[in-house]
Formats: C-alpha cells, structure tokens, sequence
C-alpha cells in the first residue's frame, strides 16, 4: 500500500524539481517499518538518506541506499549545509521545532522528507520528551499544552504537497499530490559586461542572483572591502561563495575558508575544484575525501575552524565566512581582522539557532573601515520556486514571520497603544496576530529559535504581553515565571543541580550561594521589542511600566539578563532595574558578558536585591581586576551605575595621603593601587555624590584603577599622547575625587598643597 502513495509522489518530485512531504502516523514500531518500506521503493543506489531518530532501526532496512547515515536527533545542525536526496525525521520520542527546520531544508530538488508521528488526531493531547524541557519547576508536564503541535498537525493536514498514511489502520488519508504544470525554461543568466573573474566562474551560475553575488564578490581581489551575502536555504550562496573563493585563487591568492563545521563548507569546496578544472588549472589537494586545503594554479583555497582562523585571518588576502549566522559575535568581530572578508548567511533558517550575525554584528560591521557590499539570493537552486515544502516549513515553524508592515505603525506613541495580555489559545486562533507578535521578536533579538515559537504556545510558566496600535503589534515582552521552589528542589539547586526555565533564581542560588533566592517569586523579562519604526518612543519603557503595574501585587521581583552593552543597561536602569550580577564569561551567541538585574515589588523582593547588591559590590573590584579586565570599560561604567547603593570606602590615612598626593605627583598608584580601586568603584556606583569627572577620566578609572591594565595599554587605548600624560590624567582625576571628600586627611593635604 505504501508503494502506491510513495512512487508516485517521488516521481511527481523529480518531475516538478520540487520536494514532497510523507507524514507515517501512528503506532512507533509500525511507522518505521512503514517509512522503511517507503524509502527503500523510491531510493536508489546511488542517493543518500538520513535518518534523524532516537532508534538506529531504520538505517538497517534501507540496504538499496549505498549512502544511508543514522543521526541522533540532538545532532540534526549536522545536515546545515547539506543536501541529501531523503531525509526521515522520527518524532515518536521528541517533536523538537529545532531540529524540523534544520532537517527539512537539507532535502534536494526531487527529495522526499518522511516525518513520523504519534496517531496526528491525539498527537497535541501526548507529552514527550520536549514538552519535558518545557515543563519547567514548579510545573510538571501536565501543565503543557499541546497548541503547537495542534497548529502543526493542521498545517500538515492542509498544505499542498503533502501525504498523509495512517499506519496502524494502513490508510491512505492524502497522496499528497499536485499535479503542477509543467515549468517554461528560463534564459542561462548572463554574466556582467565587465568582469575580472574568469568567464567560467560565471557560466557555472544557476540563476541572476548567483551571477550577481559572484559579481559583487569581485570586490574582495582589494583590501578594505567586505561582502555579505543573505539568502534563504537551497538559494546558492555557498556555490556563488566556492566560484568567487576559486576565482581569487586562480590569480594567486591566499584564500581561507572557516564555517562552524567542515561539512558547512564542502559545497563551496566542491565548486573551487569544479571552477579549477573548468579552466584546465592545476589542482592540488591536501587529501583525497573532503580535502582542507586545494592550491588552484598559484593561489590556494583552505579550511580553518573558526577559532583557528581567529588567529590566521590577518595573514591571508581573503577570508569567507559560511553560515555566520552560527557564529559567535565574538568570534566574527575577530574574523574582521581579514584584509578582505565575505560574510553568507541564511536568512530564515536561524541556523544554529542564533541571529547574533544579523542583530548584534551588522551594526558593528557597518561601522567599521570596511566598504560593504550587501546582496541577497532569492530564486531557488536546490528544488524550483514555490516548493511547496518549504512553503509549509516556513509556514508551520514562521520561519517567514515579519512585524506588522512600518507604514501601519507609523503613529504610535505611549497614548495611542492599548496594552494586551496574549494568551495561548487567542495566539493560536489568530495567525496575523501570532505572525506579528513572533516576527518582532525574530526582528529584534538573536536567540529567537524555532523552539521559541512552541515555547511561547506551551509552556506553563511563559506568558506575552504586548503593545498594540489600531490592532496591530508595536511593542512585545515575553516573560518566564520563576521562584517559589520548594526546599528540596532548592537545596539540589545550591549542591549543583541545574532546575530548567528558572535561569535567575538558578544563578542566584548555584554561583552566587544563595539557597534562599528561589523562595521568593518572580517574572523575567525572556524578551522585549519594539518596532524598528517607533524606537525611541518610550514603548518599550511604556510595557515594562504596564507588565509591572499588572504582576507586582502577586510576585516579589522583576528581573531580565541578557548580553550587556552600553545602551541596554542605561534602558534597563531608566526603568528601575539594578544589576546583582555580571557573567565572567561572554555569551557565545551575543559576544557579550551577560548583566542580570532586578527591580523589587515586595519586602521579599527588596530583601533580595538587598542581599546581591551588597555581595555583587563586595565582589566586583576582584572580578574587574581578573576575569572582566578586558570587558569594554563602557560597559563597566554603565553596570556600575546601575547598582542601588555604594561600597564603603574605608581607607587607611596612609591611603588617603596617598590619594591626595597623587594629583601633585607625590602619591604614586603603584603605592597603593588597591585604595585607587576602593575610591574609583565609590564614584563609579549608584548615585554620584560628587566629584563630576568626564567620561574619558572614568574610562581611565576603570581601566587602570579597578581592571589594573597595563600603563601601555591604557594609554593606547584612550589614545593619550604618552603614558606620562595618562599618569597625570589619573592624578587630576583621583585630586577631584579627592577635593570632594569631607574626610579630615585629604582636607589636610589638600590645604598642604595648596
């Protein structure tokens, strides 16, 4: 039976170089043994498959497939870059939103993607191992819903292209066909009038948009430029990156290639080697299978993990960087060090399930030396315009979600905007509103995943609250409910146990060793933002005024923690948020050291903030003075700003002598650097109570006082004309802090001096 459903949509497949869908349903054991009956009709010898599945079953009945492989549904970002000819994805033990949109777009034109499921009718009343990860303490999983795998099952049930077994009734319910109509063919695209590259590079292009791409990466034979390439899935950019990487090596040059994994960067490989020998150049590769490094007449073309290429990027004439939107900010900031660089980055795909490369770096490379070239591949390569797969995909997972268009929110302002409290189940029965609320949020932050979307559907302790103008979404805040832990759960979570979905509460207890920090309850704000087109407004401080005025009487804090930058924690802080906390280590999506505050709305709360503001200010001077002596010292002054009380200074005479002395050149810091860092850490946080210096003297303050840089490097940094004028900056700084103090020593040398 499942041949007469499976052939002929293979064959409809191939025929339209579209990709069809199979959902088996039903019984786990039945629908594999089904699935395998249905790829091993259409598979043939020389096609790969991959099965994505908790059970390696599969893999052993698919014997007519030569290029079967098996992975563990936790390594399904391994097929990123890749194309397979069928792809099964088993979600009896896990439905994972993450690991769906990273396994179907690895299908190719004329593929099949075979999805198991639980019986679909009763699939949204199941709970697996997901919903577990949604379940977070104090809630179990009978707490999860089931709304996202509702809105999943009808997408499959009414999207073209889809067939649809039941395999415990062994029924066929939809055959999944369209019957297109056959395509026209287009004109070959044509290469530009003026080109450097080799014509070949250009004849090997697919569609205008790669021949474009290509073109625009001709920049990168000088110094000083930078491409960025953006493009949905099955689009060609990493074909258009091989051509170009390829193309510069055949005039000799020293090109270096990084991506997250090798695998992400074997089709640009495949396209150097293909280039290389359309020209008849001579090729030399490292190895035979998968080769790291091909010499292309007198140039070369060569692989680096990107921790490597870190360290490499300055020594090569251009570097290409695969999939950035996997990378670490930090680490694309370094790659920056490259003469010329090429950015590709999937558009919709939230591959790694990170959009730091479009949220966080953009901006920074924009401002940076570079002259920037942005283009964008649209028209399909891997399966035809219109698939209707990837139609589905991006519809059940908003892998498309926009915000509302600018023209319609043009006019809001903190009066016009109704203040709304979005509930699962209005969420679900409005796709326009649901499309708009997640759209804002994949504009506007880099973490927002596929899981997001069940997450903000499901999960017990999460809830959306949003801002609305003529009834469409200006503003939105999602919020995870955390605290109220029980003793034991507590005391497992201070021993070291990590407890899910209560991220402040697990901090505060487990590095901060604080059992009691989960006793009282709280709302985290997970994320926030506003439309790109009424920033500044005072929406943003207008929710967070409303979500306040709505939750305090029933928790005891607000808090958030997210990756600190100058302008975030100043937004924060406006709002009545203090930091208790700053991360030793920089997030690797974000590139920044994670800041968390809160604001009290009990006696409980207050009593917590209390407690963490006094031990965050005991602790901060030895944290700046080693493991955040490189963070940017913006960032400090901002941080410390934030704090809701000061240190106590408690200086010695001599120290205070010391002090007095050093605008005079009499009192030397390395006599005394550590009473420099008490007085900086008392100007620098909470309220001023005097002592008005300028943002470069606080810059130098934090930098030498409380980081303890070297001289030399402080000097280089604040640009000082030599390290003897950024001692005497120090001591006019330190003389005005000074001159502020009521204390009988510095009023004595202060009136010694003169």
């Amino acid at each position: 039976m499942i041949e007469d459903v499976v052939v002929p949509l293979r064959a409809e497949a191939r025929n339209a170089d579209e990709r069809r869908l199979l959902v088996v349903h039903g019984d786990p054991a039945r629908t594999r043994s089904t699935a395998a009956t249905a790829v091993e009709s259409v598979i043939a010898d020389d096609e790969t498959a991959t099965i994505v599945s908790p059970v390696d079953g599969l893999t052993s009945h698919l014997a007519g497939a030569s290029h079967t492989e098996h992975l563990e549904p936790a390594h399904a970002d391994r097929l990123l870059g890749r194309t397979r000819d069928v792809v099964v994805l088993d979600c009896h033990e896990r439905c994972d939103p993450n690991a769906l949109g990273r396994v179907v777009g690895a299908v190719d034109g004329g593929g099949l993607f075979v999805l198991l499921a639980p019986p679909l009718d009763r699939w949204s009343d199941r709970r697996d191992a997901f919903d577990e990860s949604l379940a977070v303490p104090p809630f179990d999983r009978a707490d999860v819903s089931g709304h996202f795998r509702s809105r999943l099952v009808e997408t499959l049930r009414t999207h073209p292209g889809i067939a649809i077994v039941d395999a415990d009734a062994d029924r066929v319910e939809r055959d999944g066909l369209t019957h297109p109509a056959p395509r026209l063919e287009g004109n070959a695209p044509a290469p530009p009038d003026d080109h450097a590259f080799p014509s070949a590079a250009y004849d090997a292009c697919l569609t205008a948009d790669q021949v474009e791409c290509v073109s625009a990466l001709e920049a990168l034979r000088a110094a000083g430029n930078a491409v960025v390439i953006e493009a949905d899935r099955g689009r060609g950019k990493s074909s258009a990156a091989g051509l170009a990487a390829g193309s510069l090596a055949l005039a000799g040059q020293d090109v270096l290639v990084t991506a997250p994994q090798y695998r992400s960067a074997a089709e640009l490989f495949a396209r150097v080697e293909e280039l290389a020998t359309a020209v008849d150049a001579q090729v030399e590769r490292d190895r035979e299978a998968d080769p790291r490094a091909i010499g292309v007449g007198d140039g070369c073309v060569r692989f680096e993990p990107p921790t490597e290429a870190t360290t490499h990027a300055e020594d090569v004439d251009a570097l290409f960087v695969d999939e950035a939107a996997a990378l670490p900010v930090r680490v694309l900031e370094a790659l920056l060090a490259a003469p010329a660089v090429a950015f590709t980055t999937t558009v919709h795909g939230y591959e790694g399930a990170g959009r730091g490369f479009s949220v966080r770096f953009r901006d920074r490379l924009t401002d940076s030396a570079f002259d920037v070239t942005e283009r964008q591949l649209t028209e399909p390569i891997r399966y035809a315009a219109g698939d209707p797969v990837e139609v589905w995909a991006f519809r059940a997972l908003l892998l498309d979600a926009r915000p509302p268009a600018a023209q319609l929110v043009a006019g809001a302002t903190p009066e016009s905007v109704t203040y709304a409290r979005l509930e699962p189940a209005e969420l679900l029965a409005d796709e326009h509103l649901l499309r708009e609320v997640f759209g804002l949020l994949v504009a506007a932050h880099y973490r927002t995943e596929p899981a997001d979307l069940a997450r903000l559907l499901d999960a017990p302790n999460v809830s959306v609250r949003a801002l609305t103008h003529d009834g469409h979404v200006v503003s939105v805040a999602l919020l995870a409910r955390e605290g109220a832990l029980p003793p034991d759960l507590r005391a497992r979570m201070y021993e070291g146990s990590r407890v899910a979905g209560n991220m402040i509460p697990d901090v505060l207890t487990s590095q901060l060793r604080d059992e009691a920090a989960a006793v009282p309850v709280g709302q985290r704000v997970m994320r926030i933002a506003t439309h790109d087109a009424v920033r500044e407004r005072g929406l943003g401080s207008h929710l967070l005024a409303e979500i306040e005025s709505e939750f305090a009487p029933d928790v005891d804090w607000l808090g958030t923690s997210y990756g600190a930058t100058p302008a975030l924690v100043d937004f924060w802080a406006r709002n009545g948020y203090h930091t208790v906390h700053l991360s030793t280590s920089r997030n690797e999506r974000s590139g920044e050291h994670s800041a968390i505050m809160l604001t009290a709305t009990s006696d409980d709360g207050r009593a917590l903030l209390d407690r963490h503001t006094e031990w965050f200010l005991d602790r901060v001077g030895g944290m700046l003075s080693d493991p955040l002596a490189d963070l940017d010292p913006d960032v400090v002054r901002a941080v410390l700003r934030t704090i809701d009380g000061t240190p106590e200074l408690d200086l010695t005479a001599f120290e205070w002598r010391v002090l007095a002395g050093s605008p005079h050149g009499a009192g030397l810091y390395a006599t005394a650097p550590a009473a420099f860092a008490r007085l900086a850490l008392r100007h620098c946080s909470g309220p001023r109570d005097g002592g008005e210096l300028t943002a470069r003297q606080e810059r130098l303050l934090v930098m030498k006082a409380l980081q303890r840089r070297p001289w030399v490097a402080v000097t280089e940094r604040l640009d000082v004309d030599s390290q003897r004028e950024c001692m005497r900056t120090l001591g006019r700084a330190i003389g005005t802090l000074v001159a502020a103090s009521d204390e009988v020593v510095p009023r004595a040398e202060r009136d010694r001096f003169g």
